[in-house]
């Protein structure tokens, strides 16, 4: 079997301008870090032997880590378009922060974004992920059922907002 794969689905190219900003930011922030990993790796080479160097192989794989990184924004950045507009009225579209209740009348609050400002620790998730397929363009009260490890799970939308 080979090692071949297809690619993987287009992402959307939406984004908030906070997401952007902090895009624009990482970029800086890497390059900076890049030559510090640089000058780092021209120490450890002119260590000597550089096959049994631990610095020198690390750093080697730290830049190029850096470097598929920056490679990524930079390319990624024009292709994004940034979302300033708040849609008036009460429909879940992108941006907005989703209160559901599930079965068990557990609160979940999640925030609609672009791809590349995905968070699990604030919750926001993709617009590209099932859940907020499911929910893009319903209102309150409306139900929403995903299939999860083939089991349905079912929530209910309890309030949106565009506060961000």
């Amino acid at each position: 079997m080979g090692r071949w794969r297809p690619p993987p689905p287009q992402s959307s190219p939406y984004i908030t301008p906070a997401g952007f900003a902090g895009l624009q930011q990482e970029l800086e922030d890497l390059w900076v870090r890049r030559r510090e990993v640089v000058r780092a790796l021209a120490a450890a080479a002119a260590e000597g032997d550089r096959s049994e160097n631990a610095e020198y192989i690390y750093r080697k794989k730290e830049l190029g880590g850096i470097d598929r990184r920056i490679r990524y924004i930079q390319k990624r950045l024009p292709a994004l378009k940034i979302v300033r507009d708040k849609p008036a009225g009460d429909r879940v579209f992108f941006g907005a922060t989703v209160k559901v209740c599930d079965a068990t009348g557990a609160l979940r609050t999640f925030r609609i974004v672009g791809p590349d400002e995905t968070d699990a620790a604030s919750n926001a998730i993709s617009m590209d992920s099932p859940l907020a397929r499911a929910l893009l363009k319903k209102s309150v009260d409306d139900v929403v059922e995903l299939a999860i490890d083939g089991a349905t799970v079912a929530y209910t939308v309890a309030s949106i907002s565009y506060n961000d």
